[in-house]
């Protein structure tokens, strides 16, 4: 059989193990492993666990479970809430100021979890009855919170940025310092439409009012003392402080990456124990499982995917769709919107983590052939990626604001993301006409590295 024929096979015989719900780790080992038996040497199969671990055998993939048990420490106790309550007492004043400080606390919740599920649970499941207990529509509220989840792939520690450095051998540092311009971009983008948006429920809420007499929650406004506002920080300026130290430390070049998350992971422990006297088993017991779940599903999905890789480029399947690419002559620009393309087709049905391992022997070369900043590209395709996980069919975010809120239609939470996704094409716009955004910073900390 042709390369053509044997790369076709391939595709449809992962779409179709996709798509029969087998777990996706599964899915992508179970494929690989057939057409190892089929189209390679029979000593192959021996080698399977060992290719496996060597793919996995890397320092840099060791802060995945690290920056998890980060994340779990502080999501499953009342960080997250904390964190939250004290962004909305310093912000009420403005309009719409509950969903911005809720698009704050995703930020810098995001920041120190490197998770987009976290985030959403985290902040969800105290943000979203807030914001509706004050007239915020089910839609609203749950497309700012989703949307908001989305910047933990984006903001560094990111899992998902974590993976694109390993697959595309590039400094994980530059590439999670390309990622705060963006980031802070979005952050101010989903912030501007919360006001927007409220200012048109409270008109609508204030008109209703004036024609029926009947008050609205929406129209209720919180008043906070000052008092009351610095009270509400010092349970919270700990875990700021602690992300400004890991942060420090992976950029000012003290410690690796994998040495920050540990650390990061440890001292989140720490704070939690001193500040929320978490240090019994039992209270320990939800942390600990939360983080073996999640890294043993990152992991076995990460193994797999790299597997998968391992087949497609023995069989020269990826080698040769880059050489169809580029033997394509398409300009630049085209090529690029190709591929994003692409990668939004596949985020109606895999994850990140799945998409960057399978596309990233594809699509790599073909942009390097054409000059592009590969760092550059990265921030740009998680935000694309970030679309996926607002969107159907899959949308995790989706269904995680679902178990956070059930009470809430499905077809309200779409519709309530779907601006937010709107933002993030006007980013991936903002980052190509003006790639300074994502680049000028890790030029200004490590120096020009030249992106290719």
């Amino acid at each position: 059989m042709t390369v053509f024929g044997i790369g076709i096979s391939y595709g449809l015989a992962t779409l179709f193990a996709m798509f029969s719900g087998m777990p996706i780790a599964f899915a992508l080992g179970a494929v690989a492993v057939v057409f190892m038996a089929i189209y390679m040497p029979a000593a192959s199969l021996d080698t399977v666990t060992q290719n496996v671990y060597e793919e996995m055998a890397s320092i840099t993939l060791l802060s995945i479970p690290l920056f998890i048990l980060k994340g779990a420490a502080i999501g499953k106790s009342r960080a997250g809430q904390d964190l939250y309550s004290a962004l909305h007492a310093w912000l009420h004043r403005v309009p719409g100021g509950l969903g911005v400080a809720n698009v704050f606390a995703c930020a810098l919740f995001a920041a120190m979890a490197g998770s987009s599920p976290a985030t959403c649970s985290a902040i969800g499941s105290a943000g979203i009855p807030e914001m509706r207990k004050r007239g915020y529509s089910g839609g609203f509220a749950a497309g700012i919170i989703a949307a908001g989840g989305t910047l933990g792939i984006l903001l560094p520690p990111s899992i998902t940025m974590i993976l694109f450095a390993v697959a595309a051998e590039k400094s994980l540092g530059r590439l999670f310092l390309a990622g705060i311009g963006p980031g802070l971009l979005l952050v101010s983008l989903f912030g501007f439409y919360a006001v927007f948006r409220f200012r048109k429920e409270y008109a609508m809420a204030k008109a209703a009012y004036d024609a029926t007499g009947k008050d609205a929650a929406i129209l209720q406004r919180d008043e906070f003392t000052m008092a009351e506002r610095f009270s509400a920080l010092p349970r919270v300026i700990p875990f700021v402080l602690l992300l400004t130290g890991v942060m420090i430390a992976l950029y000012g070049g003290y410690a690796t990456p994998s040495e920050t998350a540990g650390l990061g992971g440890l001292l989140a422990l720490g704070l939690i124990a001193v500040i929320y006297s978490v240090w019994k088993p039992s209270d320990l017991s939800p942390i600990l499982k939360s983080t073996i779940r999640e890294s043993t599903m990152l992991m076995l999905i990460i193994g797999m995917s790299l597997l998968y890789s391992y087949v497609m480029s023995y069989l020269h399947i990826s080698q040769s769709a880059a050489e169809a690419i580029v033997a394509m002559h398409l300009p630049r620009w085209e090529l690029l919107f190709a591929i994003l393309v692409m990668v939004i087709v596949l985020g109606f049905f895999l994850p990140p983590v799945s998409i960057i391992l399978m596309t990233a022997p594809i699509i790599l070369p073909p942009l390097r052939a054409a000059e592009f900043d590969i760092i550059w590209f990265g921030v740009v395709m998680t935000i694309v990626m970030e679309m996926g996980l607002i969107h159907p069919p899959v949308g995790l975010n989706i269904f995680v604001i679902r178990n956070v809120a059930p009470d809430i239609p499905l077809s309200e939470v779409i519709w309530g993301t779907l601006p937010f996704v709107l933002l993030m094409m006007f980013a991936v716009l903002m980052l190509c006409v003006f790639p300074e955004i994502s680049t000028w910073l890790p030029n200004l900390v490590m120096g020009p590295d030249g992106g290719r």
